[in-house]
């Protein structure tokens, strides 16, 4: 394969492949008299399809897959030989321009990784925090998980903190009507947070069949683009209150979780282990990002692979407005420019750490790798079904060892660097920031 490379920027190359098209057309063809020999097709006795039926079936498929292969081979030795460390994935197009007879061109822009230089750990600053589950936290669950079995009763009196309201509304904004007829129905519990906080004072003290006015400024951001950043005047009308009744902590409520001995003690210590791996995730998380912004300090002015910081920031924006639009908001189009800053960053962070894990030889841990796959496994129902699962996809699996070798990276970062522990409580431990 002949294989030429010119610089493109900083850290842009492009390298152009000329492939012998009866090499793709050898491989092929093996590949197709290969599917032949098995292939079950209704009418045709087995090994006894015509090739233009398997051609006409598989053909496409199989000359995708002979092209993307030779080409990844040709892309790997034109790297390898040059001695390249990539960024990303390249961007790769045909190029009949350049190809001779009997050729196929492609060529391949793609980028580098920066030059770190010698990235040294030890003078970094990280805060390392430290938490524990208490009893306090094994009770405070113990009594999440009795509100989520708790029943609602009807009562006849005002709606106060706790209680289930139902309730008929509608708005009024901007002189328009919403819904422009009938009413829309919806239902809170006073003091979660469901509805926005002015509704929901304004819902209590009311009881079944009150009405009543509220007026509610919506935040700049509310889902609802025509209400966003407005003043609308709600007229609510409760149609029911309810009170909750919670279950007893019996052998039932016990065993209703998966505990069959019904046991007090077993239960705690399940709820005990589900927390510590909640915990030991959460900090994680914590030690990422105080990595993360110490590597991000030390590094800043560094010039990055600005089609990868591109595409980074767009999965953002992509992500972000998938959610959006499953939260009911209307989004038109996933812009990337306001994900600018944190893209690079991410990027940044991503870079530093493969080369950290490069310069100091880290390798993958497999005992490690094993008992985080353990660890997802444990929080279903059939454990052994998801590990069989991660063992048979190979793409699962490269994104579990890819986290596990950032976790490893991360670990081994924080445990050169300069650091400071800092103790706090599980519950400000989980909360999100």
């Amino acid at each position: 394969m002949q294989v030429s490379i010119e610089s493109t920027g900083n850290l842009g190359r492009r390298v152009t492949f000329k492939v012998p098209s009866t090499d793709f057309n050898d491989k092929v063809g093996s590949r197709l008299r290969e599917i032949a020999r098995d292939a079950r097709i209704k009418g045709f006795r087995p090994g006894k399809v015509p090739a233009s039926v398997i051609d006409n079936r598989y053909g496409e498929q199989i000359r995708g897959e002979i092209l993307d292969g030779m080409l990844r081979e040709g892309f790997g030795k034109a790297v390898e030989g040059q001695d390249l460390r990539i960024a990303g994935n390249p961007r790769i197009v045909p190029n009949s321009d350049v190809a001779g007879e009997g050729e196929l061109a492609y060529v391949a822009d793609f980028e580098l990784v920066p030059d770190f230089g010698t990235i040294e750990a030890g003078k970094l600053n990280v805060i390392r925090n430290t938490a524990e589950v208490t009893e306090e936290d094994i009770d405070r669950m113990v009594d999440n998980l009795r509100a989520q079995r708790q029943s609602w009763s009807p009562v006849l009196r005002a709606a106060k903190g706790g209680d289930l309201v139902d309730v008929e509304m509608s708005s009024e904004v901007d002189g328009q009507r919403m819904p422009p007829q009938g009413v829309e129905s919806a239902s809170t519990v006073l003091g979660s947070a469901q509805m926005l906080p002015a509704l929901e004072s304004g819902l209590e003290g009311l009881a079944t069949g009150e009405e009543k006015d509220i007026e509610i400024a919506f935040p700049a951001d509310w889902r609802i683009e025509s209400l966003a950043g407005k003043t609308a005047k709600v007229h609510a009308k409760v149609t029911q209150v309810a009170e909750a009744t919670l279950p007893e902590i019996d052998q039932a409520f016990i065993r209703s979780f998966g505990v069959r001995s019904g046991e007090m003690e077993q239960f705690r210590r399940d709820i005990r282990q589900n927390l510590e791996r909640e915990l030991k995730g959460a900090l994680m998380y914590r030690l990422r990002r105080e990595v993360g912004e110490a590597l991000v300090t030390a590094y800043a002015g560094t010039e990055l692979p600005p089609r990868l910081v591109q595409e980074e920031a767009q999965a953002m924006a992509n992500a972000d407005a998938e959610q959006a639009r499953q939260n009911g908001a209307q989004v038109v189009e996933a812009a990337p420019g306001p994900y600018a800053e944190a893209a690079r960053k991410r990027v940044l962070v991503g870079l530093l750490v493969g080369e950290i894990a490069r310069q100091n030889k880290l390798s993958l841990d497999s005992n490690r790798l094993v008992e985080t796959l353990r660890l997802i496994a444990s929080t279903y129902e059939e454990p052994q079904q998801v590990i069989d699962l991660y063992r048979n996809d190979p793409q699962l699996m490269q994104g579990l060892q890819n986290r596990v070798m950032e976790e490893q990276v991360i670990d081994w970062i924080a445990g050169q660097a300069q650091h400071t522990e800092q103790a706090m409580s599980f519950q400000d431990a989980i909360r999100a920031e």
